[in-house]
């Protein structure tokens, strides 16, 4: 993604199981915030992320299938993130933290066997594998995600913005079709190529596409919730339609600070924050493009 950031996942694809788990990693820490729309939010910590509250950073976000029962997930972030004295300081030990780590899930409930869903052990090893270099498509939290009646999952693109480096990781599992950017069309895969069986999708089931976007410019929490609400524009943008009564879309936006943000400042903000939409929208994009190809993984690296 950029400088400073790290992407891991952990899933199970097996019989009775589609689901996993993905954290993006700060370890040093950054400024985080947080925009939901939609009616069915499966999200935690949020709160935490509003600017009139204390916590001012936070050490990854943990984006996991299992609806309402995968945020048990992000214990096992805290626990990987406590056996390295990464977090909050709370007391004069090293080891007297509380990792910060919101997050949100997708309804894939349908994909795996009933009680099949990621716990902690998922976080934990999500962090285990977190790297630079990750993989798309049918990996961590999106193994179990859908796209109306096709594949979804786990897509991201990332672009330059003057001094600043901009990226996005969506986890797409929208009940609205994919829009191929190019023609405002639905988005298909080329014939043939998705091998994925998938369940006849109700048009009233749950859904949700969550996600990240990351930069590397010094913000506030408030300038940071605006990265995160124009992102939201960028999925609404991609798939139609979009934040409905049962969605639970949610965007977290993480800015690590090593990038002095340029003045005047509202300006600069004002060319992430439309770098944001763009982004993120190709990302959601990415995420059925991998998903539904040939094999449903490939490989992302950074610019």
């Amino acid at each position: 993604m950029i400088p400073g950031v790290l992407v891991g996942h952990h899933h199970r694809i097996e019989d009775g199981w589609a689901t996993g788990t993905t954290v993006v990693l700060v370890p040093a820490g950054a400024v985080g915030a947080v925009d939901g729309r939609g009616g069915a939010p499966g999200t935690r910590e949020t709160d935490l992320l509003d600017p009139s509250n204390l916590v001012q950073q936070v050490h990854a976000v943990c984006l996991s299938g299992g609806s309402a029962y995968g945020l048990a997930a992000a214990d096992g972030v805290m626990r990987w993130l406590s056996e390295r004295s990464i977090g909050f300081q709370v007391g004069p030990q090293p080891h007297h933290v509380v990792p910060i780590v919101p997050g949100a899930v997708i309804f894939d409930l349908p994909m795996s066997e009933w009680g099949n869903r990621p716990d902690p052990s998922f976080g934990h090893a999500a962090c285990e594998a977190a790297a630079e270099t990750f993989e798309l498509g049918c990996v961590g939290a999106g193994a179990g995600a859908r796209v109306g009646s096709l594949k979804g999952g786990v897509g991201a693109a990332v672009r330059q913005v003057g001094e600043h480096k901009i990226g996005a990781l969506a986890v797409v599992n929208a009940a609205g079709e994919v829009v191929d950017r190019a023609s405002g069309l639905p988005w298909l895969p080329s014939l043939g190529t998705s091998a994925v069986a998938l369940p006849e999708r109700k048009p009233d089931g749950l859904n949700t596409t969550i996600g990240v976007v990351t930069v590397d410019a010094d913000l506030s929490k408030a300038e940071c919730r605006r990265i995160a609400m124009a992102a939201q524009d960028g999925l609404a943008r991609a798939v139609r339609p979009a934040h409905s009564m049962f969605d639970g879309d949610t965007v977290f936006a993480l800015a690590t600070g090593a990038v002095p943000l340029a003045e005047p400042r509202v300006f600069a903000l004002d060319a992430l924050c439309a770098a944001a939409a763009e982004v993120f929208a190709e990302a959601v994009v990415s995420g059925a493009r991998e998903a539904t190809s040939l094999n449903g993984v490939t490989a992302f690296r950074d610019l």
